[in-house]
This record gives C-alpha cells, structure tokens and sequence, in this order.
C-alpha cells in the first residue's frame, strides 16, 4: 500500500504540520501533526527520519 505525506502551513501560527494519506489517493488525511515545523522542508526531513527510524529498528 502506498502513502502520501505533504507538509501544509498552517494560516494560524504561520508553522508547517503533515498530513499523512493511505492510500496515497485518499481524499482525506489518515493523520495529521500539529503545526510545529519552521519550514516544509523541516517537516519532510523529520518524517523521513522517523521512518527511517522505525525501519531500521531491531525486530
């Protein structure tokens, strides 16, 4: 199954949060965060280390 992750800024405290779609066509996230990244690219770069993170974890 594939997922969708875009970051989105958030028009209130001016931060980026995440949504988190699956399937990646969903019209509706499965999940967002809270609006707590400086920049898009914050936000990519700190789920990207997550799951990374979690697949790299032992089993």
């Amino acid at each position: 199954m594939m997922i969708r992750i875009e970051a989105r800024a958030d028009a209130a405290t001016g931060l980026f949060f995440l949504e988190v779609f699956m399937p990646a066509d969903a019209a509706q996230p499965y999940v967002s965060t809270a609006p707590r990244y400086a920049t898009a690219a914050a936000a990519e770069q700190d789920v990207i280390a997550s799951i990374s993170a979690a697949a790299n974890r032992p089993r």
